[in-house]
């Protein structure tokens, strides 16, 4: 190599680490937007209908003059925070405001009862006598219906039903 040559590699050797001593580290950059996130959640209730059982009903039982009680219970899940009732229609065997179970066949009987909202038999629960209340949780909520046969009905033997239809309204 020349002396020339050493001399200019020298200076660009020398020239290359002041630049890199001058040089600062980069500093990064950032950049930052909002996701927006969204939810909808709708008022919704269900119901769930249970059973009442009344089991044997002898109508010349020396204790005929006693009606017979039974209960049945229904579930109510509801959004938080709805308000709701519950209505039952007459059923499908009602003769006028009267519920009535039949025996089915040709020639049916009819063994009348009723529904009430509370254990006293005091309110039937029907469309204009309703059970409801606002949820605080989505749990279910578990309501009771009272039943009963009135006593001395005149019915011959058989299995009895009839169908209820319970309503929620939200």
């Amino acid at each position: 190599m020349t002396r020339s040559t050493q001399i200019f590699s020298a200076v660009a050797v020398a020239a290359l680490a002041a630049a890199l001593i001058a040089v600062r580290p980069a500093t990064a950059s950032t950049a930052s937007s909002s996701l927006a996130v969204t939810a909808g959640v709708t008022k919704n209730c269900v119901l769930t209908a249970g059973t009442v059982a009344f089991g044997n009903y002898d109508p010349v039982d020396v204790n005929a003059s006693t009606p017979l009680d039974r209960t049945g219970t229904f579930t109510v899940a509801c959004t938080k925070n709805t308000a709701y009732t519950v209505a039952l229609d007459l059923g499908a065997n009602a003769s006028g405001s009267t519920r009535r179970m039949t025996s089915g066949g040709g020639s049916p009987d009819f063994l009348s009862y009723e529904l009430y909202l509370d254990a006293a038999h005091n309110t039937i629960w029907n469309s204009t006598n309703t059970s409801g209340g606002t949820t605080s949780n989505v749990f279910a909520i578990t309501l009771t219906v009272y039943g009963r046969v009135t006593a001395g009905q005149n019915v011959g033997a058989g299995s009895y039903t009839d169908t209820v239809v319970s309503t929620v309204n939200f």
